[in-house]
């Protein structure tokens, strides 16, 4: 079931990644949409949750009231929908890692290497995706320690990753120090895919941060994916 909340207190987008995270905590609830502009939230629940249980979770600069209730359409539409939406906004992900691959094989096609394009694709994906991350460097820590075990313990890790992927795609490109840049690689991307794991494990719909806060991504099995093909590219280069 799904239900529509207002909600008073927010201010900008610490407050909405604030309230999400808090929401998402209280059991039964399965989704949480904040819309700052608007100052509202639905959320999504196995089991109707009362409103005084949300309330107790939220901090107390924050206020609660039920809006409105939408319905439960039929299952088969709602999956169809939902399915081509999370395809839709995965687009740009999917575009991302298409022209990074293309540019790799263009980096070698001339004397092929798979250890050399496997090392210049590992460059490009974290100098491309430190880019998205660099728009807003205010917003990404937000957003990042929802889900990354590492950065929810050490809030100065998740400020520091934009540049964590920055040097590593340097040291990827420029071939220096290979092997540190992927024991690194391995360490970084190993505990968010445990993060990213756990998240789909347990159902939560939250915004993926792999590409910043500029475009909004849902936490999916492409996420997922996208970070083991990663870790085994750079488990084999170091083996």
């Amino acid at each position: 079931m799904k239900h529509t909340y207002q909600i008073t207190g927010m201010t900008c987008q610490n407050c909405k990644t604030a309230v999400t995270e808090k929401l998402l905590a209280v059991d039964g609830v399965t989704e949480v949409l904040v819309n700052l502009e608007q100052g509202e939230a639905d959320i999504t629940m196995q089991n109707h949750v009362d409103t005084s249980i949300l309330q107790k979770a939220l901090p107390s600069k924050y206020s609660i009231s039920l809006q409105k209730e939408s319905g439960e359409p039929d299952k088969e539409f709602t999956f169809v929908d939902e399915q081509k939406s999370k395809i839709e906004q995965l687009k740009p992900l999917f575009l991302i890692l298409f022209y990074i691959s293309v540019a790799g094989i263009l980096l070698n096609y001339k004397n092929w290497s798979w250890q050399s394009f496997m090392l210049d694709f590992m460059g490009l994906f974290f100098i491309v995706f430190s880019f998205f991350k660099m728009l807003d460097l205010k917003g990404f820590p937000d957003s990042f320690r929802m889900y990354d075990p590492l950065a929810k313990k050490i809030p100065i890790y998740a400020k520091m990753y934009p540049f964590i992927e920055t040097i590593l795609g340097l040291m990827f490109l420029m071939r220096f120090n290979v092997q540190i840049a992927l024991i690194i690689t391995i360490v970084v991307l190993g505990v968010t895919t445990y993060g990213v794991t756990k998240t789909l494990v347990d159902k939560k719909s939250i915004r993926c941060a792999c590409l910043g806060t500029a475009l909004n991504l849902p936490m999916t099995e492409a996420t997922f994916i996208e970070n083991l093909i990663m870790l085994i590219m750079a488990v084999l280069m170091l083996i």
